[in-house]
């Protein structure tokens, strides 16, 4: 197979680790930074340049698509697959995660289980958003925000009530969330290739922080989930519609609580916590699925 990476940066280890199994099992890999594709809009035959070369005959596409430049490399995935070319993680399926409002609503649809949260517009009714979480504690999210990057905890309702106000004011939209105290600052990763929970690891936040995310400083181990976590991971990529995710999970007292689904989850430390090749399964997946014109949405949505 032909396969394209959509990538920023080939150093990164998930990409590598990407263009090594792919090449390990006989297939051509090239890296392609989304932001140097352009592309030609038209109806008869849609195609994308690249650095001024036509970019043709690819099978299959694996988008690691940046949150910072979700519009524009969603934009790009969107247009190959209107070439008929194969994606790891449909364009439409990546937006739907990204908006982590959107995404919220659409795994409450389905009952799966989440931490309550609430979502205001109006600083007048920031009493009355507080209230419906549980009061203080509680967590405070940009919508835009990713690995952990504007997430605040206010420890106290003046604190929560300072801090939703100030963001209101900015015009910057947040979510309010019930604090999980019982996670003691520790989530669950588990990482879903083809319906199927491969791997899964536990994050837990360094002393003094509440964030797990491995980028601020959180560690990795291997941990055994429950089958009740396992399905919840799996539910949760199914409703996203993504082949490919990392479902983050909190252990609450009333069971597995999703706090996000992530699109273009890293491979570095659950490769490392758990000895698996990811990114092989990866590579498996597209081998078995990857088919010329096969994409439910081909660019739709």
């Amino acid at each position: 197979m032909k396969i394209a990476v959509l990538s920023r940066n080939r150093n990164l280890y998930s990409t590598r680790r990407l263009i090594e199994a792919a090449t390990e099992r006989g297939h051509e890999v090239r890296v392609l930074d989304a932001l140097r594709c352009y592309m030609n809009i038209t109806s008869h035959r849609p195609t994308i340049h690249y650095r001024g070369e036509i970019l043709e005959d690819f099978d299959a596409i694996i988008p690691r698509i940046g949150a910072s430049v979700t519009f524009y490399g969603t934009a790009v995935l969107r247009q190959f697959e209107m070439m008929g070319v194969y994606p790891l993680n449909e364009s439409v399926a990546i937006s739907r995660s990204r908006d982590k409002l959107r995404s919220l609503q659409l795994l409450s649809r389905k009952g799966i289980g989440l931490p309550i949260t609430g979502f205001a517009n109006k600083p007048d009714d920031i009493q009355d958003l507080i209230k419906m979480v549980g009061g203080a504690p509680l967590v405070i999210k940009l919508l835009e925000g990713t690995q952990g990057i504007g997430v605040v905890l206010a420890e106290t309702r003046k604190a929560a009530e300072s801090v939703i106000e100030s963001f209101l004011g900015l015009k910057v939209s947040v979510l309010v969330q019930e604090y999980i105290k019982e996670a003691g600052g520790a989530d669950i990763r588990c990482l879903v290739v083809d319906g199927k929970v491969v791997a899964s690891m536990k994050r837990q936040a360094k002393e003094g922080e509440f964030r797990s995310n491995i980028h601020r400083g959180g560690s990795a181990s291997l941990i055994r989930i429950t089958p009740e976590e396992r399905t919840t991971a799996v539910r949760a990529a199914m409703t996203m519609g993504l082949n490919v995710c990392g479902v983050d999970i909190l252990r609450s007292a009333h069971g597995p609580l999703v706090m996000e689904v992530n699109s273009s989850p890293g491979l570095e430390g659950i490769e490392n916590a758990t000895g698996k090749d990811i990114a092989g399964l990866i590579i498996q997946f597209m081998e078995k699925n990857a088919k010329r014109g096969k994409t439910k949405t081909r660019g739709k949505g």
